[in-house]
């Protein structure tokens, strides 16, 4: 595929069998959404081929929708089983001729019989029988509520219009599933029940994500676009990393040795060429040179964005103060009483299914949003930075690039903005380039080079991951574990969370309920196979407001963290004196030594110390979490 003197893809070729589950993976622009597109005959290519089973099935879920007037989110996701209708009168057709037909062992006989049969099973996949019952389960896994399903579709966000679309996808169970992007716009809980519904999946499918969590548990190989090439890997995408940094090896050190032993034979041709007792052997030597076939070096797409937030001022101790909030648009009571306190340097993440307060409270806190009841406040010298859930939308598409960072940059920074745009990938031209010509992937670097050029000791991030690509996505991380000041997340990315906050606020029934760890703890916590059943055990889900127990007063939290800290503290001392006795036990003349029995019994002590701790640890979080 080619725009200008650009190869988006060169040359390319794959198969997918009947069964695979393959994960498409590539930097933004590789060519991932265009492959899908000219597999699915949305887009033809300008040279080659597509061949495409005879009465297979396919399903192309796109990133952009349209919404359909005047039809309800139910009706939308039946019209899946439009299909049924024409396949049952193919069928009747097939039945007509089979009857009627005398020569049995004629090929057209045959091929009508086969395509009987493929109609049958068809059909028997579709289930129109049981349509609706399927339509509001499936519809459900993807976070609809059964109230919502008779709102019409001109009233959905484009974030749900896709769910939409999906549903149909799924309800069809088309013999080969291409879908672009689908967890972009789903929650934690929606992508967990996606995941389990794709493990069980008959067909085959090829799906574009970003997620690492997510394609590491729904992919049985990846395929990777790279300047234009295509690879193919087995295995999830961890396998897949490990398996390209082996490949990449190889080609460069063949590359390499190829590289010196044409250096090698030059040296020889240039040295023989002279001496006529050697020319027919440095003509010979030539002739094999010019036949060898080159290898060429590996590609790789080694321009990565580099990401650094200023040092932040020092804040007061408390930097967040939610009291008593409440916040309806409408009928919907989206939140309702809520009590939140971030303290300096804390990092903390919102999750939950979408639709449940996250980006109202974050909105609320920067004051984009009035509370109807409650207050919120910022503490003692908090400068925040805001990245908007959809913030690279918010960009003026008139200004240029450049335009753009000068706009928002300080005496200090505005010297430096051609080298922090160099920093998020924007040199030469490109920093001429209007906004609204951007990809998105770019418009999102965009707004976080914008967040770098004021210092700020609070950010608030509302899905900052959308756009952006796995090394992007790996570059902010990295930024934000290294970030000193206080930080509110959202995001349904589990990978991105891991380990980059302390606390997890969890939102359901209008509330929030607070997890001292990461998500993954909260995953732990809740001991159940997704988050779906256990936002059902977490909290209750019915309207009434749920009794609880009276919340514990600061000071003995406050006291109750400080012996989590302790407890920490001592394990991590404990187990680095532990694996000092065990590299000692390694060694074979340990045991011969005069202080092994020493050792031994302090090494014995010592698992009992650990073990005392890790309890009181348990102990000291089951009480924070409990109160």
């Amino acid at each position: 595929m080619q725009y200008g003197d650009r190869k988006v893809l060169d040359t390319v070729s794959t198969n997918i069998k009947v069964k695979d589950k393959i994960g498409l993976v590539g930097p933004n622009g590789a060519g991932k959404s265009t492959l899908l597109k000219i597999i699915t005959s949305d887009a033809a290519p300008s040279e080659g081929t597509v061949l495409i089973p005879k009465d297979a099935t396919i399903g192309h879920l796109r990133q952009v929708l349209t919404a359909e007037k005047g039809i309800t989110i139910l009706e939308a996701a039946l019209k899946a089983f439009e299909e049924v209708k024409v396949l049952e009168g193919q069928l009747q057709e097939l039945e007509r001729y089979i009857e009627q037909a005398t020569d049995y062992e004629s090929d057209t006989y045959l091929e009508k019989l086969n395509h009987y049969s493929t109609l049958t099973e068809q059909l028997a996949v579709l289930d129109a029988g049981a349509a609706e019952g399927r339509a509001i389960k499936i519809l459900k896994g993807l976070g609809f509520d059964e109230g919502r399903m008779g709102h019409y579709l001109e009233t959905l966000s484009g974030g749900w219009l896709m769910r939409v679309e999906l549903a149909k996808l799924l309800l069809r169970r088309p013999d080969y599933l291409f879908l672009d992007e689908p967890t972009n716009h789903l929650d934690i809980e929606s992508i967990i029940w996606l995941e389990a519904f794709l493990r069980d999946y008959s067909g085959a499918y090829v799906v574009i994500s970003h997620d690492r969590t997510f394609l590491n548990n729904i992919s049985k190989a990846i395929m990777e676009l790279r300047n234009g090439k295509i690879y193919r890997y087995t295995g999830n995408y961890d396998k897949f990393l490990l398996q390209r940094e082996e490949h990449i090896t190889i080609q460069q050190a063949a590359y390499e040795n190829q590289l010196k032993e044409i250096e090698r034979k030059e040296q020889l041709i240039n040295r023989f060429r002279a001496k006529a007792t050697k020319a027919k052997m440095a003509q010979s030597m030539m002739k094999q040179l010019d036949k060898m076939e080159r290898l060429d070096a590996p590609e790789m797409d080694m321009k990565q964005m580099k990401l650094r937030f200023p040092p932040p001022p020092r804040s007061g101790e408390l930097v967040v103060e939610v009291k008593g909030v409440k916040k309806s648009f409408g009928d919907n009571h989206v939140l309702r009483g809520v009590d939140l306190q971030i303290r300096r340097n804390e990092k903390v993440s919102f999750i939950g299914q979408n639709g449940r307060g996250k980006s109202t409270l974050v909105k609320i806190i920067t004051g984009q949003y009035q509370a109807d009841a409650g207050s919120t406040s910022l503490g003692y010298n908090v400068f925040p930075g805001y990245y908007a859930q959809d913030q690279a939308d918010r960009l003026n598409p008139k200004l240029t690039v450049l335009q753009t960072m000068e706009n928002e940059a300080t005496e200090e920074t505005r010297s430096k903005v051609r080298t922090i745009l160099g920093s998020f990938l924007f040199s030469g031209e490109d920093v001429e380039k209007k906004v609204s010509v951007l990809s998105g992937g770019e418009r999102a670097r965009l707004s976080l080079a914008l967040l770098t050029l004021r210092p700020s000791n609070l950010l608030i991030l509302d899905e900052p991951t959308n756009h952006l690509d796995m090394n992007s996505m790996e570059v902010l991380r990295e930024a934000l574990q290294n970030y000193k000041g206080t930080m509110i997340v959202v995001s349904h990315d589990r990978a991105f969370l891991k380990g980059l906050t302390e606390k997890t606020y969890y939102f359901e029934n209008r509330g929030i309920k607070e997890f001292l760890g990461d998500v993954n703890y909260f995953l732990d916590k809740s001991g159940m196979l997704n988050l779906r059943q256990a936002s059902l055990s977490v909290m209750n889900t019915s309207d009434s407001k749920p009794k609880s127990k009276p919340k514990m007063d600061y000071n003995a939290r406050r006291a109750i963290q400080n012996k989590i800290k302790s407890a920490e503290r001592a394990i991590e001392k404990l187990e680095k004196a532990i694996e000092e006795i065990e590299d000692k036990m390694k060694d074979p003349g340990f045991y011969m030594s005069d202080d092994s029995d020493k050792l031994l019994k302090k090494y014995g002590q010592l698992k009992k110390d650990l073990d005392a701790q890790n309890r009181i640890w348990e102990e000291q979080v089951e009480l924070l979490d409990e109160g």
